[in-house]
C-alpha cells in the first residue's frame, strides 16, 4: 500500500515539472530572421510594430524591445563600441548608467550598458557581435522595474546557426555601419536646424 502511495506521489510530482515545462515553452515565442540565420526568443503576446530588412520591433504593456542590424567596421574595438553605446544612451537622455556583464553564447563579443530613462523606466542597449557574419546586431529594451530577469533572457536568447549553410541571399544585402547611421543622422538634424529658406514672391 505504501509503495502504491509512494509511485503515485512521484508519478504526481513528474506530471506537475512536465507540466510546468510545457507552460514555460508555451509561453516564448521564437523569431528567426532567416536571411542572417539568426533566431531568439521573446515572451509570448508581443506585437510586433515593425519589421524590415535590417530591424524589427516588437512591444507588450510592460516591455518594447528593438533589434537594429549594422555592419562592423574594419576598425571596431572594445573602445570604439562602447562609445557607441555610450553616445546612443545619452541620445535617449538615460542616466544612472552603468557597463552590463551580459553575455551571449555563439557571439564574439557582448558591450552592453544599462540606464534609466527619463520617464523613470528601465532600459539595456547591448551590440552583440557576431563571429560568422559582418554583423553587429544591436538589442535595445525598454521595460518596467522587475523585469530585468526576462529581459536578459531575451537578449542571451539570441543564436546564430552555423551549422545550417548561410542564405545567399543576404550577400545581397547592404548593412549600414553605426558610424555611417550615426553621421547620417547628424545631418539630418543639421539640415532641420537650418532657418527655413524665404520664398520669393512675384506680383501677377
Amino acid at each position: 500500500m505504501k509503495q502504491e502511495i509512494r509511485r503515485l506521489l512521484v508519478a504526481a510530482s513528474l506530471w506537475l515539472v512536465l507540466l510546468l515545462m510545457c507552460s514555460v515553452d508555451a509561453t516564448a515565442a521564437v523569431y528567426n530572421w532567416s536571411r542572417y540565420d539568426l533566431t531568439f526568443e521573446t515572451p509570448d503576446g508581443g506585437f510586433v510594430t515593425f519589421n524590415s530588412n535590417t530591424r524589427f520591433e516588437i512591444q507588450w504593456e510592460d516591455m518594447v524591445m528593438t533589434v537594429q542590424l549594422y555592419s562592423k567596421d574594419k576598425g571596431d574595438d572594445k573602445k570604439l563600441l562602447t562609445e557607441n553605446l555610450q553616445r546612443k544612451a545619452l541620445g535617449y537622455n538615460m542616466y544612472d548608467l552603468s557597463n552590463g556583464k551580459i553575455k551571449v553564447k555563439g557571439f564574439k563579443k557582448t558591450y552592453s550598458i544599462y540606464g534609466t530613462m527619463p520617464d523613470g523606466s528601465r532600459a539595456i542597449i547591448a551590440d552583440l557581435v557576431s563571429k560568422h557574419q559582418n554583423l553587429i546586431i544591436e538589442v535595445t529594451v525598454n521595460y518596467l522595474y522587475g523585469n530585468r530577469e526576462v529581459v536578459e533572457d531575451m537578449v542571451k536568447s539570441f543564436a546564430e546557426n552555423k551549422t545550417k549553410e548561410p542564405n545567399r541571399a543576404r550577400k545581397h544585402q547592404k548593412v549600414q555601419t553605426k558610424q555611417d547611421a550615426d553621421r547620417q543622422k547628424e545631418k539630418q538634424r543639421q539640415q532641420e536646424a537650418r532657418p527655413p529658406k524665404k520664398e520669393k514672391l512675384y506680383d501677377a
